[in-house]
């Protein structure tokens, strides 16, 4: 039976509820949102206030207007780079960035936008005096990942937040490895924008996310995609008015209803205890591997700022092979590569080799991770 530690790409499996509310909505209700007041359509718009009104209950926002679906954390990202940015502008961000981030702003770097990406020391921690000194004076954004996808390293973004809110410039957080899995606090990060998925740590579908923008930053964004609404339909325009001006088109309500299906359980339960199922989990690997000759673990080496993912590199052999025997021998599913970020992989001084990802997660037990330091033992000719 396999083992599944990919919990970074994709949470798995989803959170009890989601098939059953994604089947009931395309078995009983199937109608759209915003274009006819009859029950079933009534049923799905309900459905998508639910989820609106859950997303500010689990991050501490408080207008669920400015709780805007999409089709992912991608998408997020994308609609506030290229909705708010213009020519002449400057973006600081940080050498451990996704490729969701790092490939909007090289793109927009060739229409005029610059951007800094400040380093971050061995272990793929920022100091954010660091990004105090980057400031210039046409920053108009600072835009960041909350924990790495590579290292498993948290920034440091209450302190971040800070000096963002102390210069005048609005700060964007990439959650898509802290959502679900640690506590994101809207207001007390200081944040103007948070991109969330909905398939990774909120144990959701894929295909959905959303983006939680501060109404004085909401002002600011110009429709990354202009389409019909369902409302204000007499007008070429999109509407000025939220959610509606950044949700053109048809929205994913089978994800909808799942997502909703899966915060309403995150929500039942005592998410620090959850928490401290996965580090538990994130403590004993580490440790094991510790005691192991030939392996080296990428990012911090405790559990300090840092959530449960944790990257190997085996200097002396070829990770792809190493991954690839993990799997053929144990059943363990997991990510081998540079995981979509190669400047983290550079920061690390993992690149282009790239590495072996383990990713914990509540669902997972100590006897699944007991085995997978088995099989490693066992692959590595290491005797118990």
């Amino acid at each position: 039976m396999q083992i599944y530690f990919d919990h970074a790409a994709s949470s798995f499996p989803k959170a009890p509820g989601v098939a059953e509310a994604m089947g009931r909505y395309l078995n009983q209700v199937g109608a759209n949102v915003n274009r006819g007041s009859y029950e079933s359509a009534s049923a799905a718009s309900f459905e998508v206030l639910k989820l609106r009104e859950s997303l500010c209950q689990l991050f501490n926002f408080s207008s669920p207007e400015h709780a805007v679906i999409c089709p992912g954390n991608t998408f997020s990202i994308n609609q506030v780079l290229k909705g708010y940015l213009r020519p002449g502008d400057h973006v600081l961000t940080t050498a451990m960035e996704h490729n969701a981030l790092a490939r909007p702003l090289e793109q927009l770097s060739a229409q005029g936008i610059a951007y800094t990406c400040v380093p971050c020391d061995h272990e793929g921690l920022m100091d954010p005096e660091d990004l105090r000194r980057a400031i210039r004076p046409n920053t108009r954004l600072v835009a960041l990942q909350h924990a790495s996808n590579v290292s498993g390293g948290l920034m440091l973004v209450a302190e971040i937040g800070l000096i963002c809110q102390q210069a005048g410039i609005p700060l964007m957080l990439d959650a898509a490895q802290s959502a679900g899995h640690i506590p994101v606090d809207f207001e007390a990060l200081h944040l103007s924008a948070l991109c969330v998925p909905g398939h990774k740590g909120l144990l959701g579908p894929q295909g959905i996310g959303a983006l939680l923008v501060r109404q004085d930053f909401a002002l600011q964004l110009s429709p990354l995609i202009a389409g019909g609404t369902g409302s204000q339909s007499a007008s070429l325009n999109m509407p000025a008015t939220y959610p509606d001006c950044l949700e053109a088109g048809t929205p994913n309500l089978p994800g909808i209803y799942g997502l909703t299906a899966a915060l309403e359980w995150l929500l039942s339960q005592d998410m620090a205890a959850l928490h401290q199922q996965e580090m538990a989990l994130c403590a004993q690997f580490m440790d094991g591997v510790k005691a192991l000759p030939g392996i080296r673990i990428l990012g911090p080496q405790t559990l300090k700022n840092r959530v449960a993912v944790v990257s190997l590199d085996f200097p002396e052999q070829d990770n792809a092979a190493i991954a690839w025997r993990l799997e053929e021998e144990g059943q363990l599913c997991l990510r081998c590569g540079l995981h979509c970020a190669p400047l983290a992989h550079q920061t690390l001084g993992s690149f282009p080799q790239g590495a072996v990802r383990f990713s914990f997660s509540h669902s997972n037990t100590k006897e699944q991770v007991d085995s997978a330091l088995c099989v490693l033992r066992r692959v590595m000719g290491i005797s118990s």
